[in-house]
Parts: C-alpha cells; sequence; structure tokens
C-alpha cells in the first residue's frame, strides 16, 4: 500500500496541464494532498503550501508522489537531487511514469539503505487474458475524448460522485497512473502488451449486477495518432453502453502535434460510435463534457448551450457545474 498523505513533486513542470496527475489527486483526494514541491520554473501550481522535504516529513506526508505527466513518461535527471534527497529524508516514492523508479540504479541503491519503498503504480500487477469479445452483464460507461487530456478521467470520477450520491450502483474503474492512484486499484492500461489491453479492460470491468454502471477512465484519442491505440482497447474491451464525448474547446492543436487540428465533436461521435458497436451493437452516444475551465463563466455557458443545441445532448462541464445531466441521461440504457 502507498502510504499517505502524499507531498506532491511538481517538479520544473512546463506548463499546468504537465502536472495532471498532481491536479487529479488534489480535486479528488484533497484529504491525501498535504503540499506540494516545486522545482525553479515550475509552471504549475496547485494552489496547496509549497515545502520543503523537511517541513513535509515534520506536517506528516508519508509519500513524495511524482505528480507530472510528461510526454514518454521519463524521470528527468534534473529530479534525481530530489528524489535521492526525499528518501534520504525518509519519504517513500511513488511514481506513474512509463520509466520505472526500481530501474534507476541511484534511486534503487539508496532506497534498499534507507529502507524506504519505490512505488511505481504502472507496472500491471496481473496476468491479462486476450479479450473474447463475450457479452457481459452489468452496464458500462466510458469517455472518449478529442484529444488527450481533456477531462475524460474528471468526467467518469464526477459521474461516479453523483450516481453514488443518488444510492445507485457504480464503480470508477482507472485505467491510468493517475485514477490508480486515486482509488488505489486498477490497470495501467498503456503499460500493458498490445494484445491483451483489451482483455485486460474486460477484467477490469466483469460481469455484474443488471443495474450496476462501470464508469471506465478513458485514456488518449482515436484521432490522436501518439495514442489511439489505448483508446481503441478501451473501446472494444470495455464493450460500453453508453459514450461520453469529452472536449476541451480553447485547443489550438492536439496535445504534442503542433500539426494536428482537434477534430469536431460530430467527427468524434461519427468516429467512435461505429467502433464501439462492434463489440456493443446497442452502444449510444448520451451527453457530452466539456472542459470549460479556460473560459469565464458567460463563455462556458454559452459555448454549452450551443454545443446542445447543435447536437442534440445534454453538454455540461460536470467538474464546473456538477455531473447530474450525464447521469440523468443515462437513464433510458
Amino acid at each position: 500500500m502507498i502510504e499517505t498523505p502524499y507531498l506532491l513533486f511538481l517538479g520544473d513542470a512546463p506548463d499546468p496541464l504537465a502536472a495532471k496527475v498532481a491536479q487529479g489527486i488534489r480535486d479528488w483526494r484533497p484529504e491525501y494532498a498535504l503540499g506540494q514541491f516545486r522545482m525553479e520554473g515550475c509552471k504549475a501550481d496547485m494552489k496547496l503550501p509549497d515545502m520543503t522535504l523537511a517541513e513535509a516529513k515534520a506536517a506528516g506526508a508519508k509519500t513524495l508522489v511524482v505528480g507530472v505527466a510528461n510526454r514518454g513518461g521519463v524521470i528527468s535527471q534534473a529530479w534525481k537531487k530530489v528524489l535521492v534527497a526525499a528518501l534520504e529524508e525518509g519519504f517513500d516514492l511513488a511514481s506513474g511514469l512509463h520509466n520505472l523508479l526500481r530501474d534507476e540504479p541511484d534511486l534503487a541503491a539508496v532506497a534498499k539503505a534507507t529502507g524506504r519503498q519505490l512505488h511505481d503504480v504502472r507496472i500491471p500487477s496481473v496476468q491479462y487474458p486476450i479479450a473474447n469479445g463475450v457479452k457481459r452483464t452489468g452496464k458500462r460507461c466510458l469517455a472518449v475524448g478529442t484529444d488527450c487530456s481533456v477531462g475524460k478521467m474528471y468526467t467518469s470520477l464526477a459521474m461516479d460522485a453523483e450516481m453514488r450520491k443518488r444510492g445507485m450502483k457504480a464503480s470508477f474503474r482507472a485505467t491510468g497512473q493517475t485514477g490508480i492512484l486515486i482509488t488505489g486499484e486498477g490497470v495501467p492500461l498503456d503499460a500493458v502488451v498490445a494484445d491483451f489491453m483489451a482483455g485486460a479492460v474486460e477484467w477490469l470491468t466483469p460481469d455484474n449486477d443488471p443495474d450496476h454502471w462501470d464508469l471506465i477512465e478513458g485514456q488518449g484519442s482515436l484521432f490522436h495518432v501518439s495514442y489511439s491505440g489505448v483508446t481503441m482497447a478501451l473501446v472494444h474491451g470495455g464493450q460500453p453502453d453508453a459514450l461520453i464525448l469529452s472536449h476541451e474547446p480553447t485547443r489550438t492543436h492536439m496535445r504534442g502535434l503542433p500539426g494536428y487540428e482537434l477534430p469536431s465533436l460530430e467527427a468524434l461521435r461519427d468516429m467512435a460510435l461505429p467502433l464501439a458497436r462492434v463489440a456493443n451493437p446497442a452502444c449510444q452516444v448520451v451527453g457530452i463534457s466539456v472542459n470549460s475551465h479556460a473560459m469565464g463563466e458567460d463563455e462556458a455557458l454559452s459555448y454549452l448551450e450551443g454545443v446542445e443545441k447543435r447536437m442534440g445532448l445534454p453538454a455540461v462541464d460536470p467538474f464546473r457545474q456538477g455531473a447530474g445531466r450525464l447521469v440523468d441521461a443515462l437513464s433510458g440504457i
């Protein structure tokens, strides 16, 4: 088990979105987020107390969590001094990066010498099966996005919270590092061997009560040439009964791909729904989730109203407004 509370390490994140792991923990498990550690030049701020390692240790922090998700998931050499010092200060380390803590000889040596733990949450702990496509009982909802990091996880977490508040049967199913650090369990899907990814999603969302909903954490985008494969595994392995379209309207290009424009919501609907119906012919697009964080209140409301009229579906920012209308949209399925 990863000991809490956490000191969130933001490193030298170049922008707020690069610290999305820390952001997710702060927003959904604030009781875990004791403070933040930022290096010189860091452009992210979780609005938590900035702490030195000694201050955080004295305040009760147990684990330094790497809250940065950089392209390629690498441990920067610039971070090493801090990570080593954290181990020496008595912290465990936790990371969801592809570059594993345990594979860094200096970190492994210091952890062994100090008796501290290295938690790599992006390591599959189960021998997943190959997908068989057999229909499972229960219901499933998946958020699919026009791009990466547009709010798919937030959508599912907000819907899960709303459904639990209503006394509905629901489970948030984590498929990435942030979701796993928030909930304590899940499948690190993009670290699973490709042939087994869809099977891992089937394993994660097994047979359940007919009125139980699995809210599956979305990943990547069918339109993102770097990460479309993980999205496809979710679409087929998840066999969703309902799709939520997720979008961030102020983006000028795909995340990390300046040469690629974002697709329209209509293009996403027309791409995702036929693919989902390969595994579940009854799948429906039921709503639209808009990440309006970069918009003012009036601008956001006007945009949502326009999308709703254009698409004929409820359009909300579930973090800003609540996920009630998205949950309502599941009632007919």
